[in-house]
């Protein structure tokens, strides 16, 4: 059983300098770890570098930032930064993204992810060692890069996987594999391609989590939310994999018609419930837990969007924090609530997962 509990940031709709409140309410609701992700809201690594600030106590990682959009000098430079911000808890996650983030927003080809993302993992394995690289990889040539500031201790290097080929680099040259879009189910097939990893390698999923009664709600945002991601060809083939043909095929023959509404329609409530955590916010909590006993070692929520959010504002966001906390200790009370910072607007949810729901934010 994990011991580790992980929330995903920045929150959509609290500015990041009001951001401490919300850092201080995971904290005492018993969250160990924040992670961030990377599309076109913050960057992966402002919303850490607070939090390394301002909760000395908490793991902090990216989940995740891509391998393309910025030079391997520059992300070697920005996780060393991070890491000795906040010395032993830091984790840096990498992944191929997408042809959309990488291409049409950023203006790099998105040419051979698989062995950009492999290379991209080697160059900084060693740069964040200190050491000098210098010579061709296969997609990239690096001459003499050395960091002027190497971190005493080199941080772990995470890769976001889906399908064998990239969880097996994963278990062969990361520290561990960040997970994504899978129910608790799917976790033993995808453990089961993580072999022969080291006895350190860990094993991150982010879980989108829907607190709410209001199952109408939840559906219906579930189904925006698959059929924007898992229409993206990556994340199609990894659920053909998993044997979600049957289920979802419909919704990508639709998509592929070019009728949108046809495709959300198509979505069977098994796979919302399954992708899509809702009920009560100890509900959620309970099946996010299914995942740790299934083989997670960090389970890391993503917070989507909920009418009770959005009718109690910040009142409303910090004692949810409080309630999707991992169970107390028996004997422990549960942690309670935390006020939030004045400012704080009502909207609450996660950016990467709420309120973009266009691409996903990580690719294997």
């Amino acid at each position: 059983m994990t011991n580790r509990w992980g929330l995903t940031v920045p929150l959509t709709g609290v500015p990041l300098a009001a951001h401490a409140a919300c850092y201080a309410a995971a904290e005492r609701a018993g969250f160990t770890d924040l992670w961030s992700s990377e599309v076109n809201g913050t960057d992966a690594f402002t919303p850490l570098a607070l939090a390394a600030a301002w909760q000395p106590g908490l793991r902090l990682g990216t989940a995740i930032t891509p391998a393309f959009t910025r030079g391997p000098g520059l992300l070697a430079m920005s996780a060393a930064a991070l890491a000795e911000a906040a010395p032993g808890r830091f984790a840096l996650g990498i992944g191929a993204s997408s042809p959309v983030v990488v291409g049409d927003w950023n203006a790099v080809p998105y040419t051979e992810p698989f062995r950009r993302t492999r290379d991209v993992l080697r160059f900084l394995k060693a740069a964040l060692r200190g050491e000098t690289v210098d010579g061709a990889f296969d997609t990239f040539r690096v001459r003499r890069f050395t960091l002027e500031r190497p971190p005493a201790s080199p941080p772990p290097v995470l890769l976001a996987a889906l399908r064998p080929g990239m969880l097996r680099l994963a278990a062969a040259e990361a520290d561990g594999v960040i997970l994504n879009w899978l129910a608790a189910d799917d976790v033993p097939r995808v453990r089961a391609e993580l072999t022969g990893h080291g006895p350190d390698f860990e094993v991150v999923a982010r879980v989108f989590v829907c607190p709410t009664e209001d199952v109408d709600h939840a559906r219906a945002l579930g189904r925006r939310l698959i059929t924007s991601y898992l229409t993206v060809p990556a994340y199609a083939e990894f659920h053909r994999w998993l044997g979600r043909e049957p289920a979802l095929g419909p919704v990508w023959a639709a998509w592929a018609a070019g009728d949108r509404r046809a495709a959300a329609a198509a979505v069977p409530d098994e796979v919302v419930d399954a992708l899509i955590l809702h009920g009560s916010p100890e509900r959620c909590r309970d099946q996010v837990r299914r995942y740790a006993d299934a083989g997670v070692d960090v389970p890391v929520l993503a917070l989507l969007p909920t009418p009770e959010l959005a009718a109690g504002g910040a009142a409303a966001l910090g004692d949810l924090i409080a309630r999707l906390g991992p169970p107390p200790a028996p004997g422990v009370p549960p942690a309670p609530g935390v006020p939030p910072a004045p400012g704080v607007p009502p909207a609450a949810g996660n950016g990467a997962a709420a309120g973009r729901t266009g691409q996903p934010a990580e690719r294997g």
